[in-house]
């Protein structure tokens, strides 16, 4: 990688990442020396771009908060590429933020010009995700999922368990872990006050609750 390039991949790093990085981590990420990237960060400040180097626990080197970023700048390849993976984890049928991610990616497709868009679009489909997992949530419930994950809320579940007893749950959820062929919700049982684990797909129905409640 030239310097050139290499300088403009570095700041392109430090925006996506506005907490510190190490000058080893950076040197590991771009194949060069400390000393090189030392150099390199003193020419991104001589730029005038506000890099700062944090001292301590979780430090390291990072743009200043107050720094306002510009909009992201895709190549066709990268925005191509990018709504390819996002088109097979919307067909995966594993993913909760469904919604979230389609407007996502209407906003990479239009990074790309209409040539582009018909040229490599075009090309993307040659690629293909083969395994496409079978068990499925009803959008309603991804949907709830998806709200209450990143608001932080509890859901209230109707969960069909595996000798098909229907029960009613509030949970708060800890975590998502996606395997081959379903996806499983971490959550804290709010009315035992213990750790379980459930099928999305098996959710029949879910609703977020108030953020007051513990």
């Amino acid at each position: 990688m030239r310097r050139r390039e290499r300088l403009f991949a570095i700041a392109e790093y430090l925006r996506g990442r506005r907490l510190g990085v190490t000058a080893e981590t950076l040197a590991e990420r771009f194949g060069v020396t400390i000393r090189t990237i030392y150099r390199d960060l003193d020419s991104l400040r001589d730029a005038e771009l506000p890099v700062r180097a944090d001292r301590g626990r979780g430090g390291g080197y990072a743009l200043d908060r107050a720094y306002t970023l510009p909009p992201v700048n895709f190549t066709p390849r990268e925005a191509a590429l990018l709504v390819t993976l996002g088109r097979w984890a919307q067909e995966s049928r594993l993913l909760p933020f469904a919604e979230t991610l389609e407007g996502a990616l209407d906003k990479v497709r239009g990074a790309l010009s209409v040539s582009a868009q018909r040229e490599l679009m075009t090309l993307m489909e040659g690629i293909q995700f083969i395994g496409v997992p079978a068990h499925a949530a009803a959008p309603a419930v991804r949907r709830a999922v998806e709200q209450a994950w990143f608001e932080r809320l509890p859901v209230r579940i109707r969960y069909q368990g595996a000798d098909r007893t229907v029960t009613t749950r509030i949970v708060r959820i800890s975590s998502v872990v996606m395997e081959r062929s379903q996806t499983m919700l971490n959550c804290d049982d709010l009315d035992k006050g213990e750790r379980r684990q459930f099928r999305m797909d098996r959710i029949l129905e879910a609703a977020p609750l108030s953020s007051i409640m513990t």
